[in-house]
């Protein structure tokens, strides 16, 4: 600080915000000693992203046009933009700016110096109404430092005798220069001193204020066009402290756009010359949706954290979100990151899927989970527990290992991981109270398919291994959660049955409830936002195309008859049609989305369909021998794109809303781009090239759908006691240390004590000799505890059944 600093007034500022989460650009150098993500919307920069890709540090960066008198224009509001990509498979930009009302054009071409952490903006300013000296242009920067839009401080300064811009916070800092002289700078606080409201009051800058301490604050500078004709260079550098951050934009200048252009181009382009040909055929003007997806997805991969692939650089409803809500979407969900891995292995991309794996066994806890969600660093965001996403990177291992991404070195070094993640599963799953898809806990399709596959995956790495007795257990519970898929999540005899005239269908959520201790399927599931009468009715469930996930992960075939009445359930209740093509809700009753009026999604609102969900369908058809349809499918999901090709998370499904920017079909004001949804994009086209689906676990489809194995267990444990055993069956007793099962089925008369073994995964079982047992029979027994020496204390009673029902 200096004596002479005039300081802004209106501390702190009003409460910050994010901005748009509708990106048109992201981008990032391949250098690694560039360490700066930007984002483009509206035609400018929003979130920028230092020194890691989960830490944004800059709200936006845009400028106003005003003639100094009578004319105020900005750049975000008052122009129509059109972005396009500087060349395919090349994360740069070329953004023209036209003013609505016909005065002037803007210019740029947009990337990060490859050699420092800084961002720039090439800019060409024409006046199309009279001379460039009647125009005044004005850059305006809204800091963010450290992923707060709170407590940062800003003054105008230089370094090392060049005129520039400075903000902090908390170790992080920025620096704004340009190639030209400023003609007048200030800092201010939000909605009070900030330029923007100089500027739309004034029409020209009047205010000089130096310093703005601790708040949410803004950077507003003029720039002389005079002097560069209209053309001039702006350089945004960041660093630890404001001397690294004016080091970085001062040398960026020096060394000019040109150099850090052919830099940036030339590293991207390398990097897209090893990936796969899938380049499909494109109409004119299209994007290239391929080289846009595989972009997308190594844009989204830290650096810093090799590996560690964030859901997305945008925060959905960003406009209405303030510091409350750091995450954003720039966190790692183990389920988006091996989706994206996956992607990008369907495009050849060996070297990233190793990376993603390393990260993946870096972040694992202890007990062989993965967090719900995590900064990049591995600290848990949410406290969530969802288990799918610890089968899913075991099913990477083995996806990785069949594309031979991995030698045989590389599967012995992640079996240890992959030990871990199944033991976790065998013991908490198939869902634990803690595991919660989206809102509910329960049963869902699409986790217990994964875990299957999963563990059926993890016995061959584990005979790879010499493990065989792991091997054995694993496939024998994988056979037993197959052979329950229907009694926990397809139900029959619902008023959905007999109107849409199927003979059941599978459900999305099933819950477990505890009732006395005994777990049971619960048959009604609330419903939100459906009618009271529906949702009140036991009649009605939560129905998905998750349902899907059940051929996807091979565990039942295109055609099976439960299926095909689950599909015509699916599309009855949650298909739109739109121009662009079919697009899917994601279930009856999702509250994630806009309100009916557009309002954002506050943590209510309406689900809105997902172009994702488009791709998963193509599968589908694919994988019934559908080709024509999955390339239709195809190519709606393309149609769903953005202009600049990036997929949104959802897309508007109402009535036009073109002060929201709203619009039937189109991007809604969710997260955009999706790295999911590119990644399924890319195994799209992978399965299309290859005719088959491209991650469909062989293991399953062997198995289940070839051999048909059944099993001969039904498997008691604390966190899943069953009521009953179909007569055949064997009861197998499943503990957490060593124990003397004492039982009998005759009332007590005869008694029979089964000693444990250990399984190597932390589960002891014990096989009962019951499949002799005739219906009607019961089996009780209590539990002995060898260790601490004492039984459990209470008696626990399986009833003998019929056989169950066979589908065929």
């Amino acid at each position: 600080m200096s004596p002479s600093d005039r300081f802004a007034p209106g501390w702190p500022g009003i409460p910050a915000r994010w901005t748009s989460s509708a990106k048109s650009g992201v981008g990032v150098s391949l250098s690694n000693m560039s360490h700066v993500w930007f984002t483009l919307s509206h035609g400018i920069f929003n979130e920028i992203y230092y020194p890691r890709i989960d830490q944004a540090c800059v709200r936006d960066m845009g400028l106003i046009v005003t003639d100094g008198a009578d004319f105020f224009s900005e750049e975000k509001r008052d122009a129509v933009s059109e972005v396009q990509w500087l060349a395919e498979g090349v994360p740069a930009f070329r953004v023209v700016s036209r003013c609505r009302k016909g005065r002037y054009r803007i210019e740029k071409t947009i990337l990060t110096d490859s050699k420092r952490d800084t961002v720039l903006q090439k800019t060409r300013f024409f006046a199309q109404e009279g001379e460039i000296s009647n125009c005044r242009l004005y850059v305006l920067l809204a800091p963010h430092l450290a992923n707060h839009g709170a407590g940062n401080t800003a003054w105008v300064g230089e370094y090392k005798g060049i005129s520039m811009l400075f903000a902090e916070r908390d170790g992080s800092a920025l620096a704004l220069a340009c190639s030209v002289p400023w003609r007048n700078r200030s800092v201010g606080f939000v909605g009070f001193s900030d330029g923007w409201q100089d500027l739309l009051s004034h029409k020209k800058m009047t205010w000089d204020y130096t310093r703005a301490e601790n708040g949410n604050i803004a950077l507003t500078a003029e720039v002389d066009l005079e002097s560069g004709n209209g053309e001039f260079l702006l350089a945004l550098g960041f660093g630890r402290n404001a001397a690294e951050a004016g080091n970085r934009a001062r040398a960026a200048l020096q060394d000019g756009f040109n150099t850090a252009q052919s830099e940036y181009v030339e590293g991207w382009n390398r990097w897209q010359g090893l990936l796969l040909p899938l380049d499909t055929d494109r109409g004119l003007g299209r994007p290239n949706f391929y080289r846009v997806s595989t972009t997308v997805l190594r844009v989204h991969e830290a650096f810093n954290f090799p590996g560690g692939i964030i859901a997305s650089l945008s925060i959905p409803w960003g406009f209405s979100k303030g510091d409350n809500d750091l995450g954003g979407y720039h966190l790692a969900w183990p389920r988006d990151l091996v989706e994206s891995a996956a992607g990008l292995l369907a495009a050849g991309g060996h070297e990233e899927v190793r990376r993603v794996l390393c990260y993946l066994q870096a972040t694992q806890e202890a007990d062989g989970h993965w967090a719900q969600n995590m900064w990049l660093d591995g600290s848990p965001y949410w406290n969530g527990i969802q288990m799918d996403e610890t089968a899913l990177p075991v099913l990477l291992v083995d996806l990785s290992r069949r594309e031979k991404a991995l030698a045989a070195d590389d599967v012995a070094r992640f079996w240890p991981m992959v030990r871990q993640a199944v033991a976790y599963l065998v013991r908490n799953g198939p869902v634990s109270p803690q595991d919660r898809w989206e809102e509910d806990p329960g049963y869902s399709p699409f986790t217990v398919a994964a875990e299957i596959a999963a563990l059926l995956a993890a016995a061959d790495l584990a005979e790879m291994q010499q493990e065989q007795s792991i091997a054995t257990y694993l496939r024998e519970t994988a056979d037993v959660w197959n052979a329950s898929i229907d009694r926990w999540i397809y139900v029959k005899g619902t008023d959905w049955c007999r109107e849409f005239e199927v003979a059941g269908y599978y459900v999305r959520i099933a819950p477990v409830e505890t009732v006395g201790g005994v777990s049971r399927f619960q048959k009604s599931v609330p419903i939100r936002n459906v009618a009271p009468d529906q949702a009140e009715s036991p009649a009605y469930h939560m129905v998905s195309p998750d349902a899907l996930a059940l051929v996807r992960f091979g565990l039942r075939s295109a055609d099976d008859p439960r299926i095909l009445d689950t599909v015509k359930i699916i599309d009855a209740l949650l298909r739109v049609e739109t121009r662009q093509g079919s697009v899917w809700r994601r279930y009856n009753g999702d509250g994630y989305g806009e309100h009916g009026d557009g309002e954002p999604f506050d943590g209510t609102g309406i689900g809105r369909c997902w172009p994702l969900l488009t791709g998963e369908r193509a599968h589908y058809e694919l994988a019934a021998g559908r080709e024509g349809d999955a390339r239709q499918l195809q190519a709606a999901m393309e149609n769903f794109a953005g202009a600049e090709g990036l997929f949104p998370e959802q897309i508007w499904d109402g009535a036009d809303l073109p002060e929201r920017e709203l619009f039937f079909g189109r991007p809604s004001g969710s997260a955009m781009p999706l790295a999911w949804a590119h990644a399924e994009y890319l195994k799209l086209l992978r399965s299309l090239h290859d005719g088959r689906v491209f991650d469909m676990p062989p293991q399953t489809v062997q198995r289940y759908l070839v051999e048909k194995t059944e099993s001969p267990f039904m498997v008691w444990r604390f966190n899943h006691k069953i009521r009953s055993l179909p007569a055949g069956k064997i009861l197998r007793i499943e503990t957490l240390a060593p124990a003397v099962i004492h039982w009998s089925d005759d009332e007590w008369h005869t008694v029979h004590d089964d000693k444990t073994r250990d399984t190597g995964l932390s589960v002891h079982s014990a096989d009962l000799a019951t499949e002799l047992l005739s219906a009607g029979k019961e089996i009780k027994f209590t539990i002995y505890w060898p260790d601490p020496g004492h039984y459990e204390g209470n008696d626990f009673v399986v009833s003998v059944d019929s056989p169950p029902q066979v589908f065929c």
